[in-house]
């Protein structure tokens, strides 16, 4: 991979920490790029004036009166492309977004556009002009004026008890402990150099520093530009967030609900280090940035660190944490059978485990996966420690996989130490004959379910022949321990099994699996199969919605393929799309795979079972694993994610490098269904110590959210010998919104201490990171080109007809919901926002507008109205006009939609109920109709398509009519708080219809 460079005017050395430095910055000047209207940029210096009243910049055409902005007549500062002019396509390529800023100033809201050459540059300025104009007329202290700011104050108080013999001077030594202390991540050496900088600097050498000089190397190391950058864009007096303003982030940028002033002091009580902040409810950058970077401010949702899904769905429903030779600690020829293999599995909250049992050399059996192993252990040694362990880290069932290599004799006394051990938790009870499905994990709590062969029913004997499984025997064959013997004519081989272990065995029976058409008439549902990963890997690619159908009803487990001789691991995903639930996974063996097998199961409580999509359980629904585009009635979900910088990056393990420095990128990467996977990374940052800035957007597209898994890997562009740094892997659906600390983790997925890597996510379909509910694809489609999703032919005309009457209301709920979007996006962008802003944003946009301005123009939202329209008094500039244009085309379509989804909604659900009367006769109609062979194939997959397509276009209207309800509830609660709304309060209507989206009933 090439490197790429970052070029920046911004000094190295230079930190922008506080808003006298913004200032000092924007007072030196620097060299912009203007863009015209006709996309032409030229170079021009811009500087602020020393009074600190206007920007000016040369060289111009203009006199020197003309080519200045005057501060008092900005109106707003945007960050990006977010006016028309940096939007347009001869310029959309040439620089990215955070290179860009527009001042938005005069009664006419004309648009200075402006390109910076680097991120840093454009936040100072954004920084400096925003603190500027929130002061208006009074004009702020100078930078480098000597009022104490409530950070100074603090850190001369920490100073001040560190000062035991009160002389106001301390040990350097004592100094960088303090800091450290209170930076627990830093390095001893950069404080110590950050010191002997400021001691020569200001010419005061010695083994002691004095309350100013540690004040000031506290400002230099513990500031980060881009949380202080972050702040003084919330808050209203520019160096700190009072109450207002925290909640305010919280509820636009962190997505929370429900925040009240009380929930931010205690916020603020937590992580506030200042007594006086505490007193006063401020929160300055030092408590912000340990908010963010605590647990509170995790990327990984809470919600999902207990049990979240629903567990009373039958066990065929849950994907299953799964080991493979868990006991071996070593690859599968030279390792080490040891028993800590098993309790660090169930640890992980692994809920099946294997055990291939062996004739020991005492008379009992052993486990270990080759007779080449080092040492074996035996059976009831770690039988007594599953008893132990199973249900330390999740209370639902474990099912142990038997491969019996052993002796009928010893296999008794397996079943017997099996029983004795146990006891209680063995699940032993018979199949209920009358169900169709196997039990919920609810119901099998805290049992202990055995895989494995079964006698026959006829069978009376004390022991009979049952065919034998292929898993086990491979390793088994290389190493010439093979004593097996092949039935004349081929077919399956067989093997003794004892009465007493064929007891065990009650809901998980193996038997070989033939093909899809037999399982589906004659396999039972307490029977299970076992596929080798070339197999699995097979039917995958070639049959892929036959194997999704075959999972819904029956378990399958997935092994490693015994040319896997090193215990390296398949890629679970490739088995998980098609609903496999069991892949047998070396826990032992550390990488890619097993990180995506960890990050997986941590979303249900780390409990070892995951709820499958509904689209896969579902019995009537169109699902293949192998679509390369989006799938009917689920909505595609975009992530915006901004990788702003890393913080205590560890130098690679193996790294033969010189030196501590390393030259970080990183690799944001999508695991999911084919057509998700995808993969982006940052620039590398050169020369950036310990903390990096990447400052750089990535956007996915994600078709099946619900089966999809982002990790992030922190590379080094400078290595030698080994480039990985650290990674982190998290499922899509517990990602929380807004500026998050990514945990980063070693290989082996231990956490590494104080390494994280600080992001900004926004999700176009949920609440948060700077947005509102559930938000469409960003982006607009004309209706020319708009695309209808339609139901497909089954060739059974009566069925047809049926599907036929959707054909109008699924057009109809197209062009409600894309004609909402459209509305949106248009008003969005004239605010200046993005497609992902909430509703809030837009109206407290706007309301900021009309009170930066001496001769505001009067406008008001008439909240008498459930449908508030936007009124001006007078002459209004062109911009607002188009901005009022724009919200009453939005609350028209909302209005329409709100008005029309119930009663086309209704003829979707009445069509696809229509439609599923046909499914129980289905097998007899296509008899009549003489369907055979593919011509069969393909009416049934119609027909499932079609079911799918109708119940999820009727979800997204009915999600679609929710959103517009909260818009219009989120601009009654706006109206309000900003002042420009008038007549009454927010409607009491509103505020019942307010959805708490229910998730439709399968």
């Amino acid at each position: 991979k090439k490197k790429t460079v970052s070029f920046s005017t911004m000094p190295n050395d230079r930190k922008i920490n506080s808003t006298a430095a913004c200032i000092s910055f924007m007072l030196e000047g620097c060299e912009l790029k203007k863009v015209r209207s006709n996309s032409r940029m030229y170079s021009r210096f811009f500087v602020l004036d020393a009074d600190m009243r206007s920007v000016r910049w040369e060289p111009s055409k203009k006199d020197s009166e003309k080519a200045k902005i005057e501060i008092k007549s900005v109106k707003e500062v945007r960050v990006g492309k977010k006016t028309p002019v940096l939007r347009s396509n001869g310029l959309s390529d040439q620089f990215p977004d955070e290179c860009a800023f527009s001042i938005i100033y005069g009664d006419n809201y004309e648009s200075l556009d402006l390109v910076a050459s680097s991120a840093d540059v454009v936040s100072a300025w954004v920084m400096g002009l925003r603190y500027l104009v929130s002061y208006g007329k009074h004009t702020p202290e100078a930078p480098g004026t000597n009022h104490p700011s409530l950070r100074t104050s603090w850190i001369s108080s920490v100073f001040d008890l560190a000062d035991l013999e009160k002389s106001g001077r301390i040990p350097v030594s004592r100094a960088v402990q303090l800091i450290k202390a209170l930076n627990p991540g830093m390095k001893t050496s950069t404080i110590e150099l950050k010191f002997k900088e400021l001691q020569k600097a200001s010419e005061r050498p010695g083994v002691e520093v004095a309350c100013d000089l540690f004040v000031e190397a506290y400002c230099e190391l513990c500031t980060r530009p881009e949380i202080f950058f972050l702040l003084v864009q919330f808050s209203s007096n520019k160096e700190y967030l009072g109450l207002k303003d925290l909640l305010m982030f919280l509820e636009v940028e962190q997505g929370m609900e429900g925040v009240t002033e009380e929930k931010c002091l205690e916020i603020i009580s937590k992580y506030e280090p200042s007594k006086e902040g505490r007193e006063k409810g401020y929160l300055a950058i030092d408590g912000f940035t340990r908010y963010l970077l605590s647990a509170d401010c995790s990327i990984f949702d809470p919600q999902h660190r207990k049990v979240c899904q629903d567990m009373a769905q039958p066990l065929s429903h849950y994907y299953i944490s799964s080991a493979h030779s868990a006991c071996l600690l070593e690859d599968n020829f030279w390792g080490r059978s040891d028993i800590s293999g098993y309790i660090s599995a169930l640890g992980l909250g692994c809920r099946s485990i294997e055990l291939v049992l062996w004739d020991g050399p005492e008379g009992e059996p052993v486990v270990y996966t080759s007779p080449s192993a080092a040492s074996c252990v035996p059976l009831r040694a770690v039988v007594g420690l599953i008893d132990q362990h199973a249900f330390a880290a999740s209370a639902y069932p474990l099912i142990l996989c038997l491969v019996v290599r052993c002796s009928a004799a010893q296999q008794r006394l397996a079943a017997q130490c099996l029983r004795k051990t146990l006891g209680e938790k063995l699940y032993l009870e018979p199949p209920n004959p009358a169900a169709s499905y196997l039990p919920s994990p609810e119901q099998l709590k805290g049992r202990i379910l055995i895989k494995g062969k079964k006698l026959p029913p006829g069978c009376e004997d004390s022991e009979g022949e049952v065919s034998d499984e292929e898993e086990g025997w491979e390793l088994a064959r290389r190493l010439g321990q093979e004593d097996r013997e092949v039935p004349e004519g081929g077919g399956p081989r067989r093997v003794r099994l004892s009465r007493e272990l064929s007891e065990l065995v009650s809901l998980c029976q193996a038997i070989p699996f033939q093909d899809f058409e037999s399982s589906r008439r004659g396999q039972r549902y307490w029977e299970m199969c076992s596929f080798s990963e070339v197999e699995a890997g097979r039917f995958a690619n070639e049959c892929p919605a036959e194997l999704v159908s075959y999972n819904k009803r029956f378990l399958s487990r997935v092994y490693p393929s015994p040319m896997r001789i090193d215990a390296s691991n398949m890629n679970p995903q490739d088995f998980w799309k098609c609903g496999c639930q069991m892949v047998a996974m070396n826990y032992q063996t550390p990488g890619l795979m097993m990180d995506l097998n960890a990050g997986w199961f941590r979303q249900n409580g780390a409990c070892g079972y995951v709820l499958r999509p509904a689209i896969m359980r579902e019995e009537v629904s169109y699902f293949s694993a192998n679509a390369k585009d989006s799938l009917p009635g689920v909505p595609a979900q975009l992530l915006h994610l901004k990788v702003i910088s890393g913080q205590n990056l560890p130098k690679p393990k193996g790294s033969g490098a010189k030196g501590e420095v390393v030259e970080p990128y990183v690799c944001a990467e999508i695991h999911g269904i084919p057509a998700d996977c995808a993969e982006h990374r940052t620039k590398t940052a050169l020369q950036s110590g310990d903390n990096p800035i990447f400052d750089e957007s990535l956007e996915f597209q994600i078709n099946l959210p619900e089966l999809a898994v982002l990790r992030f890997v922190v590379l080094d562009d400078d290595y030698i010998g080994d480039e990985f740094i650290a990674q982190y892997t998290i499922p899509f659906e517990c990602l929380q919104p807004g500026y998050r600390h990514v945990p980063l983790q070693s290989l082996a997925g231990e956490p590494l201490p104080h390494a994280t890597l600080f992001v900004h996510v926004a999700i176009t379909d949920r609440r948060g990171g700077g947005k509102g509910h559930r938000r469409g694809l960003a982006g607009r489609r004309g209706r020319r080109v708009r695309e209808y999703t339609s139901t497909k032919a089954t060739g059974i005309k009566a069925i047809d007809e049926v599907f036929r009457t959707a054909t109008q209301p699924l057009r109809e709920a197209t062009d409600l919901r894309e004609n909402v979007q459209n509305a949106l996006v248009s008003f969005k962008e004239l605010c200046g926002l993005t497609p992902a802003a909430n509703m809030k944003q837009c109206i407290l946009t706007v309301a900021a507008w009309l009170l930066h301005s001496d001769s505001a123009p009067s406008v008001t939202l008439n909240l008498a109205e459930q449908y508030p329209p936007m009124e001006a008094q007078g002459p209004i500039p062109d911009l607002l006009r188009k901005v009022l244009t724009a919200y009453e085309t939005m609350i028209h379509t909302s209005r329409t939609l709100i008005e029309s989804a119930d009663a086309v909604y209704g003829k979707l659900i009445q069509a696809q109920q229509a439609g599923m009367d046909f499914h129980k006769e289905l097998h007899r109609i296509e008899a009549k109709e003489g369907l055979r062979g593919r011509k069969l194939q393909k009416a049934l997959e119609s027909f499932a398509w079609n079911i799918t397509v109708l119940k999820g276009q009727a979800d997204l209207l009915k999600h679609a009519k929710a959103e517009a309800l909260d818009n219009l509830w989120q601009i009654h609660n706006a109206g309000q708080s900003c002042g420009i709304g008038r007549n009454g309060s927010a409607s009491p209507e509103l505020s019942r219809l307010r959805p708490t989206l229910e998730p439709i009933p399968e």
